[in-house]
């Protein structure tokens, strides 16, 4: 009996995609890896990307290993039989008797429309109907439509903030968020046990399942995000406004024109959709340099403040004036100032925060100034959501994630980038109507919570190799647990892949700090490990741009120091 090699399995794959699949230039794209053999068709056709994180996300290209047609085909295959055969969309067992619907949408990412198109006549070939919002536009509309429409999932084609080269596939179920244990492992598990989808296999674009719907969908998502500012609130503001080459920008112009702001000035060059993103090296507002245009145009025209989308909309960043220069607030930062924003203009007991293991602190005591709940999860959103879904009683009114991730009320069970920015709008007008100004509201969070820094470091591990060494740098890091990181001593160590936490397990450590927090964490998306560095100043004073300045001396001293433990950790 001949027994195959991993390049012979490979070279099999190989065959048997190139044979199913649609696409000439992918199709080409495998012959060439054919005719080459070796680790690079091993690399492509070894394995396939892993289904978790609500989704998939990768490099475009041929083979399991890339976002392409067939990698497509087969996921919108596996939601279909799980939602026909598997648990229905509350647990129970699936209907036979409904047809279940999914709303369907797309970036302007390269192939996203044809994913897309791809998807809901796989979806209908299944017997599952759609709903096919006319892309290309943001996730949160996406995440809005599937719980207006009351579909039993939702998939939104993106890759969010990822590099140009990238594309997904994000799944959320019909509680509106995104799916989680066990129906990804599950969906994971029918993409294995699934034929390669063909041609026949697919509906045809006219089919009766499919639903593509117009602008109306568009228009009920504009006016129900009204509902996250008062009707009375101030709405003098000078906004200039960047979608990064995204598909943020005509949702968001008619979000505000709707609540009553002047229409934002958008910066000219990032202004169009272009899945090239070519005034950016990473189309991330997160990056240092991101804003760059933005902030220039913002001091050209003296206006108020800078807001930013990602791609797909669901994040936001902010630079506001601070002196004679702008300043870009952390997502920690936008964080703290729209919860306190939100919470000074509601009431309740039973209202309801939440942020993320990762993120800073000072929401906790944000809560607990105004008496309202507080709740801490996993990171993402599809677990920020989470306590409020379990808990009818509460009235989720705010999470956020130090990503830039931000959803007010409940509207969107999912981060919303738009809303965000509609909100911190009415913020920034409410400081300016009375002569004060953002950072004057940041201060005054600082003086009530203490002055709290907070920041990011990350180590890649790219190679076939990389998720072995992350997982025995974590291994080193739980059996030798340091006493000191940076001379800020250990006060005590949780391991959240330890049942008993009132956490889902996860792979992550969180170390408290005398004075600080540290959180390592391999990312969930990428070949990374993640380290989350917080310090805090209990009394800083009168000179808040003093004791800023020493805090983040500290920080910074903290993830320098974390890099230097983790590099002895893995050598």
């Amino acid at each position: 009996m001949t027994t195959l090699t991993s390049t012979d399995r490979s070279a099999e794959t190989a065959r048997s995609w190139f044979e199913v699949d649609p696409d000439p230039e992918t199709r080409a794209e495998t012959e060439a890896l054919l005719a080459g053999g070796g680790s690079a068709l091993e690399e492509r056709f070894g394995d396939r990307l892993v289904f978790g994180t609500a989704g998939l996300r990768g490099e475009l290209g041929t083979g399991p290993m890339r976002m392409n047609r067939v990698m497509v085909r087969m996921t919108a295959a596996a939601i279909a039989r799980h939602l026909l055969t598997g648990s229905g969309p509350n647990g129970n067992p699936a209907d036979s008797d409904t047809t279940p619907v999914v709303a369907v949408c797309f970036d302007a990412r390269h192939m996203s429309d044809v994913f897309a198109e791809d998807t809901v006549r796989v979806l209908a070939g299944r017997g599952v109907a759609s709903i096919l919002l006319p892309g290309p536009l943001p996730t949160p509309l996406l995440a809005f439509t599937l719980r207006n429409k009351g579909a039993d999932a939702g998939i939104m084609v993106t890759a969010s903030h990822n590099p140009r080269a990238d594309n997904g596939y994000k799944v959320y179920w019909s509680d509106g968020a995104q799916i989680i244990s066990p129906v990804d492992a599950e969906i994971s598990a029918l993409i294995d046990d699934s034929p390669l989808p063909t041609d026949d296999d697919l509906a045809g674009g006219e089919s009766p399942l499919i639903t593509r719907v117009g602008q109306d969908e568009v228009a009920r998502y504009v006016e129900a995000t009204a509902s996250v500012v008062q009707v009375d609130s101030p709405r003098g503001l000078s906004v200039v406004y960047t979608p990064l080459h995204g598909v943020g920008r005509d949702t968001l112009l008619r979000v505000f024109e709707n609540a009553g702001f002047d229409k934002p000035l958008v910066v000219p060059e990032q202004g169009d959709p272009d899945p090239d993103f070519p005034t950016v090296e990473y189309p991330n507002p997160e990056v240092p340099g991101a804003l760059d245009l933005a902030i220039a145009l913002a001091t050209e025209r003296s206006a108020d403040i800078v807001l930013a989308n990602d791609p797909d909309a669901d994040r936001l960043a902010v630079a506001v004036p601070d002196g004679a220069t702008w300043r870009t607030l952390t997502g920690d930062d936008v964080g703290a100032l729209l919860a306190d924003h939100v919470l000074t203009g509601g009431s309740g007991h039973n209202r309801l925060v939440a942020t993320t293991v990762v993120s800073s602190r000072m929401l906790e005591s944000i809560a607990a100034h105004h008496g309202v709940r507080h709740a801490e999860t996993l990171t993402g959103f599809k677990w920020i959501v989470r306590p409020g879904l379990l808990d009818p009683a509460a009235d989720f009114v705010f999470g956020y994630e130090e990503a830039a991730g931000f959803a007010v009320g409940d509207l969107v069970r999912d981060k919303d980038g738009i809303t965000a920015a509609l909100a911190f709008a009415e913020l920034a007008a409410t400081e300016k109507a009375t002569g004060r100004t953002v950072i004057d509201r940041l201060h005054d969070l600082w003086q009530r919570h203490g002055l709290h820094r907070t920041g990011l470091r990350t180590i890649r591990f790219e190679g076939p190799g990389g998720a072995s060494r992350m997982a025995e740098l974590m291994d080193n890091l739980r059996s030798r647990p340091p006493r000191t990181i940076a001379g800020m001593g250990v006060v005590s160590a949780t391991d959240l892949a330890e049942p008993g936490s009132v956490l889902p397990p996860t792979d992550a450590i969180v170390f408290n700090l005398d004075g600080g927090r540290l959180v390592v964490r391999p990312s969930g998306t990428e070949p990374m490990l993640k380290t989350y560095a917080e310090v805090t100043d209990t009394s800083p004073g009168d000179d808040l741009v003093a004791a800023e300045a020493a805090a983040t001396r500290l920080l910074d001293n903290l993830l320098d120091g974390a890099g230097l433990m983790l590099a002895r950790a893995v050598t």
